[in-house]
């Protein structure tokens, strides 16, 4: 059956939708040995041969949808110039090439989903789903109730305000407040930059839940399949998922320096609770 092109690349997990058609306007994609660089061309992956830099494209039937828990130091990418760790380095296991549905930075922790289901990748980073992402920061020093509320309200930054946000007083320490931040935005270093905005130095940065889906116990550098329910309840009903593998690994996760869960909180504008969680 005859598809776009950048609907082929992206479904057999090579990139976004996006960059696919960045790789076919850059003369990287050949068909039956033909460079293709007009968007909207058209293939069918069961007879035709495609290369992406040379390289056979091979469109894998079994889609897979993994939940890492995404330790600090590793770079959320396919290659890096510098030779630094890549998140799919801890992803030994898994049968076929995935990538990353969305980033976190090289000090960042926490959830982060990969898949080779470029259809559902997506639809999860297209902007007018607005998939809520909650963060739990610490910072340095102690927290105001005036700056939680101006982030919840939505703040400066260089490339226009925020979008109201959910931010709660999580945890007080003599030192150090831990916070929770949910965005539905996908800014590039928002949460950061929205601390700093406030005059909030961030020491430490974990997305604790993409979703409907929560990190729960697994332990740093741990991943595990999602399953059908999860896959679907995530992207919506009609999303169009088959072949999904799923496991049954459950790891217990070392709960130090980890501040107490709070409750998942409701898709309000601004919300800002000055509450501490005991």
């Amino acid at each position: 059956m005859l598809e776009r092109l950048q609907k082929i690349i992206s479904a057999a997990g090579i990139t976004s939708r996006r960059a696919s058609e960045a790789l076919i306007q850059g003369g990287q994609v050949a068909v039956n040995g033909v460079v293709v660089t007009e968007l909207g061309s058209k293939a069918d992956p069961s007879k035709d041969t495609i290369t992406v830099d040379g390289k056979v494209l091979k469109v894998s039937e079994q889609r897979l949808y993994i939940l890492l828990n995404k330790p600090p130091g590793y770079i959320t990418a396919l290659k890096d110039s510098q030779s630094r760790p890549l998140v799919t380095d801890l992803l030994k296991d898994v049968p076929d090439r995935v990538y990353p549905v969305g980033r976190l930075d090289y000090n960042t922790e926490g959830l982060l989903l990969l898949t080779n289901d470029g259809e559902w990748a997506n639809r999860l980073m297209h902007p007018r789903h607005e998939i809520e992402k909650e963060y739990h920061v610490r910072v340095r020093g102690k927290v105001i109730d005036q700056q939680l509320k101006r982030m919840a309200e939505g703040v400066e930054l260089e490339d226009g305000k925020t979008a109201p946000a959910v931010v709660n007083l999580v945890k007080s320490g003599e030192q150090n407040d831990w916070i929770s931040v949910a965005i539905h935005e996908g800014r590039n270093r928002q949460v950061r930059r929205m601390c700093e905005a406030v005059s909030l130095s961030v020491v430490r940065l974990k997305r604790i839940r993409y979703g409907t889906l929560a990190l729960g116990t697994l332990r740093a550098g741990q991943f595990r399949y999602l399953s059908d329910v999860e896959v679907r309840e995530l992207a919506g009903d009609q999303a169009k998922t088959s072949s999904i593998v799923k496991s049954d690994k459950s790891d217990k996760s070392d709960r130090s320096d980890r501040p107490k869960k709070t409750p998942r909180p409701e898709r309000s504008g601004g919300k800002f609770s000055g509450r501490r969680q005991q």
